[in-house]
């Protein structure tokens, strides 16, 4: 897959349709600055929205991911699959986004027990100090984990997991 080309080719039915990147952006639900990556081939569209596009530009998915017209008609089979495999990412990109949320949201409470305890005096003395500590613990490593849940190097920790369990 050559990003190059399909930007240039995301760029050229653009162009064709006669609208903006800020047009373009604004019917997707993403930022003028997302589509002049995706058209300079510095980023490539999640499946999800590479689908809303081929709808959009009435291309097929296969033409924006060759980065050129075909003259033949996707199958129709294929395409059923991506769309299936599109929801699938989404529903784990959802499930996963919960899960992050719903511990990132402890980790603030245990946050702000910690500074409720650090205001009052609290947290230097007896059974308190262990809550205190925990409490500053829990939300210091929530904070950690988004900043790996959010960086690039997730993909790799994801891929070594997987080879470490293939191993074992």
């Amino acid at each position: 897959m050559d990003q190059k080309k399909i930007g240039s080719f995301l760029k050229e039915l653009r162009k064709e349709k006669g609208i903006t990147q800020e047009q373009f952006a604004e019917k997707l639900g993403v930022s003028s600055r997302t589509i002049s990556r995706w058209e300079t081939g510095s980023n490539m569209p999640d499946i999800d929205i590479i689908i809303q596009i081929a709808d959009y530009y009435d291309v097929e998915i296969r033409e924006i991911l060759d980065g050129e017209r075909k003259s033949e008609k996707m199958n129709k089979d294929l395409e059923e699959t991506v769309l299936k495999v599109a929801d699938y990412s989404n529903k784990e990109r959802e499930i996963i986004t919960k899960r992050m949320h719903i511990l990132f949201l402890i980790g603030v409470i245990c946050f702000v027990v910690y500074m409720s305890l650090e205001a009052l005096g609290m947290a230097d003395s007896g059974f308190t100090e262990k809550i205190a500590s925990f409490a500053l613990g829990f939300s210091f490593g929530m904070l950690i984990v988004g900043v790996i849940y959010t960086s690039r190097y997730m993909v790799k920790i994801r891929e070594f997991k997987m080879r470490m369990l293939k191993r074992g």
